[in-house]
């Protein structure tokens, strides 16, 4: 019998090929649902917004992603592999990583160490090999040097990899935190608010960088963002989250003209 290409979820019919499916996934405190019955899928390489008003449980969402809260119901797969109430290191080995709303950098670090922070999930060597710093482990941190610094030069970061991270202005510093995440060689990158605190052209320029690291690194994207421009310019498609539960799905014309949308979210907004 051959495999099935499909399987039923809270959002009706799944691909098994679909990268990350939320089904029907809950999380209380307390007598208070953060997040009811949330359901969504993300496909390989797609760039994926969620949206929604303060308070409506997007970076719970997040949370239960990467493992920093377990499902009350509900289940969580990622390429084929149900991720409920693995702890967030081995969630990150997996494959996914993550930035924060308010930026969370090691401040005694350099640009460069903060990097390969993410870098070391992928290291090989042991403990015991990192103690004695034998011959592998200096290759290895030689070869993972490189990486970061890789990185570091396709975020325009490369000439400040000796400076304190907390030096930086506000933009770099974000830049900086997405480069910490691509160290950890992910294939689904989530985003929490990239632009918040940014001004107009620092936008602007991380719409592009976004989509090119999209494709530089192949990645699958999940963005949470308030900056509309930002969101309908770039996501392919949007989820729209308010009080917990998603209230409309669809590409960026649809979600802009939803009547529910707009009166949940986005009002007079012009997008």
């Amino acid at each position: 019998m051959e495999a099935p290409e499909t399987f039923t979820s809270g959002i009706g019919q799944c691909r098994v090929s679909d990268l990350l499916v939320v089904d029907r996934v809950s999380r209380f405190f307390g007598g208070l649902a953060a997040v009811a019955g949330v359901s969504l899928h993300v496909d390989k390489g797609e760039l994926v917004g969620l949206i929604g008003p303060n308070g409506a449980g997007k970076t719970t969402v997040f949370n239960l992603l990467t493992g920093v809260y377990a499902p009350n119901e509900g289940d969580i797969s990622f390429m084929g592999r149900r991720l409920n109430g693995m702890r967030p290191s081995r969630v990150a080995a997996s494959g996914i990583a993550r930035t924060f709303q308010n930026i969370r950098l090691f401040p005694s670090l350099t640009v460069l160490q903060n990097v390969m922070v993410g870098a070391h999930i992928r290291a090989r060597t042991g403990l015991m090999a990192a103690i004695a710093q034998s011959l592998g482990q200096r290759s290895e941190d030689a070869r993972l040097r490189g990486e970061c610094l890789s990185i570091l030069e396709r975020l325009d970061l490369d000439g400040l990899a000796d400076e304190q991270s907390t030096s930086l202005p506000y933009g770099q510093q974000r830049r900086l935190e997405i480069a910490r995440a691509l160290a950890t060689s992910p294939r689904l990158l989530l985003l929490d608010e990239p632009a918040a605190g940014m001004n107009p052209q620092e936008k602007a320029d991380l719409m592009v960088l976004i989509q090119r690291l999209r494709e530089d690194y192949d990645l699958t994207i999940l963005l949470i963002e308030h900056d509309m421009r930002l969101v309908m310019g770039i996501c392919e498609r949007i989820y729209v989250l308010d009080y917990g539960q998603i209230i409309a799905e669809g590409n960026p014309e649809e979600i802009s003209t939803n009547p529910e949308v707009i009166a949940a979210y986005l009002g007079t907004e012009v997008v």
